[in-house]
């Protein structure tokens, strides 16, 4: 085994190669959103320094704000004690994770009887996601 790969190897990955991955800010500890990564993706993570999913609709590759700009620097990747979950710890540029123009994914809270959407829409995603096409 070669050692470049080594701490890969570490990673409990799921039945279909896949790993779940927080994002928290690291400066703030709010948790931004949640996904997923294969090998490829944590490797390529760790190679460009910003966060890299895997698109389980579009069974691709997805480096976070390469439509939007809105990229994610890895400050820091923790595993959890069961080697099953990774956390970064990122910078998001612009502000902005979610793909609804929110600060963080999770903007919906529970108030006792329904969800309620309760974070600020910082930018319209209709400006982020300018169609390249008229």
């Amino acid at each position: 085994m070669s050692m470049a790969h080594k701490w890969l190897n570490k990673v409990r990955w799921d039945e279909n190669g896949l790993v779940p991955v927080i994002a928290q800010e690291a400066a703030t500890g709010d948790i931004l959103m949640f996904a997923w990564m294969n090998r490829d993706a944590l490797a390529k993570t760790v190679e460009l320094g910003e966060a890299v999913y895997w698109s389980r609709s579009r069974k691709k590759l997805w480096h976070k704000g390469e439509e939007s700009g809105h990229t994610q620097r890895v400050v820091e990747m923790r595993l959890d004690c069961d080697e099953d979950v990774v956390l970064l710890k990122i910078e998001q540029v612009g502000g902005i994770a979610c793909h609804t123009g929110r600060h963080s994914c999770f903007f919906q809270k529970f108030d006792g009887e329904d969800w309620q959407a309760v974070d600020p829409v910082l930018q319209d995603p209709d400006t982020i996601y300018a169609k390249k096409h008229p």
